[in-house]
């Protein structure tokens, strides 16, 4: 019986052998065919399968979970309602993940935002950034439009050809925010901090200044990167994101092999050898849709450059633990607040209101980021989900402290992931290591959002991914060349 492409579906079969057996004696893995191999069923490795079948293709999608999404994740509440605990959001300008969701059957509605905005900065609370004191707003305003404009000179194509690259790529954030060019006020630079922090879930101190501006290049701007409305967390899908990755899992059907983890990948002039768990699959390209961490923990056959490997060494994950808390009714609206809040102080780096349209019940989705996130990812689930909630009491009020339903996923935690949103660079990275980061391997190929060029980091970027691998690919076939 097919394992369900959400999740939760039935143990896979023990494939290992009788007990006790060791890996070389284990029984042959059966071996098929195929003319490419993808590894990794989130949006690049579902997006990759799709145009290469499409173009005529065998194809054999492998994924270690035994659902599809990657990094997108549908949770049903005991109401019978859908809350992501994964991959949210979607706004202006990400215009193919609108096109895949169109085309899949799913709908999205706004993010709410009507009402006050909620920012603690600097020991203070404000209502809305714009009643920040006006040489504080001045402040922010004003490194916030020094940034848009040097990421204006970065070429997102080649970050590390870029005129200023080795400036910019030999400093973080945080030194650049406390510099003479960043911002003069403590709460301009809390205030960034969060905004940081929220995009990369990993603190200032740990990204490179050049790849910071390269995000935000990819996205269009600052605004669009950290916004709400006309920014990139502007609508929510219906019924979660992980249904578009569901729905399109499903037209691919027996593509599609759930857990069914990749261990080794050999190569050579004839072409590759892709081993999992329970299968042997040769084809004559693989492209491997993996974060750059976890594709660096497999085994090539021959190994990797050492280039590929030292950048794979050299892009972590953020750290964030992404919570849901189920209310009665979306209190924070009768305060005049619009459940959308950041934080300097922590332990929560940012709220926002997750409630469906005309939905009786409120939905607020917190987050715990970078430090705040290892810090209480390291101690008691109760303790933490009690600083969690003392937290969101202090800037809401005391109905904060009693949701009815509270779901929370530690990403950093999850084996197939080891943390989220995406990677991120520190300094010296770009510089030395950016030109092989979607380089072709002999005929292994990179996807995943990681590798994007326009919304890296987002899910758009990962379908972005997947069509120039898949691109890539259908190239080599036709020349016959790896």
């Amino acid at each position: 019986m097919r394992r369900s492409l959400r999740g939760a579906a039935p143990p896979a079969p023990d494939l290992t052998g009788p007990a006790g057996t060791a890996d070389n004696d284990r029984m042959p893995a059966p071996t098929e065919r195929a003319d490419v191999v993808v590894v990794g069923a989130g949006f690049a490795g579902l997006t990759a399968a799709r145009r290469l079948r499409d173009a005529g293709k065998r194809v054999v999608l492998l994924e270690a979970r035994d659902r599809v999404g990657g990094r997108s994740l549908n949770h049903v509440c005991a109401d019978g309602s859908t809350v992501d605990i994964g991959a949210q959001w979607v706004g202006p300008g990400q215009e193919r993940l609108y096109a895949l969701a169109r085309e899949m059957g799913v709908a999205w509605y706004p993010t709410s935002t009507a009402g006050a905005f909620v920012l603690e900065v600097d020991g203070t609370t404000y209502r809305d950034i714009f009643t920040l004191p006006p040489e504080v707003l001045t402040d922010f305003l004003g490194a916030q439009q020094r940034l848009d404009e040097m990421a204006l000179e970065v070429d997102v194509e080649r970050p590390w050809a870029s005129a200023r690259a080795a400036e910019w790529d030999g400093q973080t954030v945080e030194t650049w925010l406390t510099s003479e060019y960043g911002a003069g006020t403590a709460a301009a630079r809390g205030a960034l901090r969060v905004a940081f922090r929220a995009v990369f879930a990993a603190e200032p101190a740990c990204l490179s200044l050049l790849f910071a501006l390269f995000y935000i290049r990819a996205a269009g701007g600052f605004d669009p990167l950290t916004g709400m409305e006309g920014g990139a967390q502007q609508d929510i899908f219906l019924g979660g994101s992980q249904e578009i990755a569901v729905r399109l899992a499903a037209k691919l059907g027996d593509v599609v092999r759930l857990g069914q983890p990749v261990r080794r990948i050999a190569q050579d002039a004839n072409g590759v050898r892709v081993v999992a768990d329970g299968c042997v699959v040769e084809a004559a390209h693989v492209v491997v849709a993996l974060p750059p961490t976890l594709a660096g923990r497999l085994v090539y056959e021959p190994p990797m450059p050492a280039a590929r490997d030292q950048l794979t060494q050299r892009m972590p994950h953020g750290s964030v633990i992404k919570l849901q808390l189920v209310y009665p009714k979306p209190f924070w609206r009768d305060d005049g607040l619009s459940g959308n809040s950041a934080s300097d102080a922590g332990p929560v780096d940012a709220t926002m209101d997750g409630s469906r349209p005309n939905a009786e019940r409120g939905i607020l989705v917190a987050f715990l980021e970078g430090d705040h996130a290892r810090a209480l990812g390291a101690i008691d689930p109760v303790a933490r989900r009690a600083a969690v909630l003392q937290h969101l009491e202090r800037l809401f009020g005391p109905q904060a402290a009693h949701p009815i339903e509270l779901v929370e996923r530690d990403w950093s935690a999850e084996e197939y992931t080891r943390g989220c949103y995406g990677a991120h660079l520190p300094p010296g990275v770009w510089t030395r290591y950016g030109p092989v980061l979607r380089e072709p391997v002999g005929r292994i190929h990179w996807a995943g959002t990681d590798s994007a060029t326009v919304w890296a980091g987002y899910m758009d970027g990962a379908i972005e991914s997947g069509e120039r691998a898949a691109d890539a690919v259908l190239a080599g076939l036709v020349t016959g060349s790896a």
